[in-house]
């Protein structure tokens, strides 16, 4: 699955698939539910490391614990039959499903996407979610990867 092609036709999922649309969408409330509490109890225009560590308590809190929730989940990646030996870290790998990429910037731009659909690609990861807690009001993008079709959606 090459990048380009992952990435070429980025659709809305509920144009092609509103049953599962609504599914990943009741899947990652909770979630979701999570982050925007971080942002609205410690604000914008912090550093990305204090939303992670709150947002880490807070999963806790909302009883998303041990496997259920790895902060700084690291990976490797496989070519050619051999692990490549560095290691790619994702913020957070919430049920053994999602993806949880934090930032801390001005505006989400092309950078930040990549990084989290190279995840998902790289680990056939089908859920991601991207959150930008800096802004007044915070920003989220929530990505599902059909690796069959080769097509990344958002939903």
């Amino acid at each position: 699955m090459t990048f380009e092609n992952l990435i070429r036709n980025i659709q809305k999922l509920s144009d092609t698939d509103p049953v599962l649309t609504e599914k990943l969408r009741k899947y990652v409330y909770d979630i979701l539910g999570c982050c925007q509490e971080v942002h609205r109890d410690m604000g914008p225009y912090l550093n990305e490391y204090i939303y992670q560590e709150a947002l880490d308590i807070t999963l806790e809190e909302h009883g998303f614990t041990g496997e259920n929730k790895r902060r700084e989940f690291y990976f490797t990646v496989d070519y050619h039959g051999k692990q490549i030996k560095h290691p790619h870290k994702v913020d957070f790998f919430i049920n053994q499903k999602v993806f949880v990429e934090c930032k801390a910037i001005e505006s989400l731009g092309s950078e930040q996407r990549q990084q989290l659909w190279n995840y998902m690609r790289l680990t056939k990861t089908r859920i991601g979610i991207l959150y930008n807690f800096a802004p007044f009001r915070d920003q989220c993008e929530r990505y599902y990867l059909d690796p069959e079709k080769q097509v990344m959606y958002m939903f």
